[in-house]
């Protein structure tokens, strides 16, 4: 039985609603049925809520939504416990038919396709208006793309890795790698048989929180109109040990409704969730997050969802179980 928790005023536009009883009534049950956890309690500090909701998406992953006065914001947050063998992470880019062109396509026209079921996807990497290609460096099955910007990567060590991506430099490894983390991918060799589905890897900016402290001032002082300045944010964080992920979308430029946040208040927000490391992906207009096909925020743009370069993803994959 899913599960989907209501609690306080109902500050909650009533298409979300629709959506959050679609999506419990939609899908199989799982089994044990367990309840929807609150929130931290120090994130419910940060937010003050004035109503939230909670829904039970699968053993391990819960979805959250709070509306808060104090923004006022609207806030989607996504919880996973990577620790379950069948949680995995997956980078999906907008490609053509051929598998090769960029292109660019809403998050809801990327949802993985082939072994696995999908759960969560959120926007990913700043990319490029003309021909659609991202930013910072993108890893998957079939793309590959190199860029010293800030990153988040999932592999064989089945740990989320935040951080600057680095040049290898080993005379007893092929050609030139580029390391993430634990894990290193050839500019054009193989990735060494990592995680199900490879090495995955997506672009972000800036690192948000390194080792639980803020990086610097988070660029207010050299960009205060992106990063002073609020505005939509999709964000991805997890704690110390790796076993927590977070995707964290925020509303904004919907005033009275949501406002946005600046990166400090991002920070704050994934601090509040528990989160140590944590990495800003793309936001503005481009900010979306679909669960099972369902875009459950608000898009800033008049015309919904935003065409982007890449998305994050949550699945489920047997495989990583040892399954087939």
């Amino acid at each position: 039985m899913r599960t989907c928790t209501w609690t306080r005023r109902a500050a909650v536009p009533a298409a979300l609603c629709s959506v959050l009883a679609a999506l419990a009534a939609c899908a199989a049950p799982d089994r044990p049925a367990g309840r929807v956890p609150d929130l931290p309690g120090t994130a419910r500090a940060f937010l003050a809520p004035d109503s939230a909701r909670g829904l039970r998406l699968g053993e391990g992953v819960f979805y959250h939504f709070a509306w808060s006065a104090r923004g006022p914001w609207a806030v989607h947050l996504v919880s996973a416990d990577l620790t379950r063998c069948e949680l995995n992470l997956r980078v999906v880019p907008a490609l053509e038919e051929d598998g090769i062109t960029r292109t660019r396509r809403t998050v809801t026209e990327m949802v993985p396709r082939g072994a696995g079921r999908p759960v969560a996807g959120v926007n990913g990497d700043f990319f490029v208006l003309q021909g659609g290609a991202p930013v910072g460096p993108e890893v998957t099955a079939g793309t590959r793309r190199f860029a010293m910007r800030p990153a988040v990567a999932w592999g064989a060590s089945r740990v989320p890795w935040i951080g600057d991506p680095v040049w290898v430099e080993d005379p007893g490894l092929e050609g030139s790698r580029m390391g993430f983390g634990r894990d290193t991918v050839g500019v054009g060799g193989s990735d060494g048989g990592v995680s199900p589905g490879g090495l995955q890897v997506i672009g972000g900016y800036p690192v948000l929180l390194d080792g639980g402290v803020p990086r610097g001032d988070l660029g207010v002082s050299g960009n205060p109109s992106f990063a002073a300045a609020r505005h939509p944010r999709t964000a991805v964080g997890f704690d110390r040990a790796g076993s927590i992920l977070w995707l964290v979308v925020v509303d904004g430029r919907q005033a009275p409704r949501s406002v946005g946040m600046s990166l400090p208040e991002l920070a704050d927000l994934l601090l509040a969730l528990g989160a140590e490391e944590a990495l800003n992906l793309d936001g503005g207009g481009s900010t979306a997050m679909s669960l099972r096909g369902r875009v459950v925020n608000r898009p800033s743009d008049e015309r919904g969802e935003r065409t982007v370069a890449n998305s994050l993803w949550l699945v489920r994959d047997g495989r990583g179980c040892g399954l087939p």
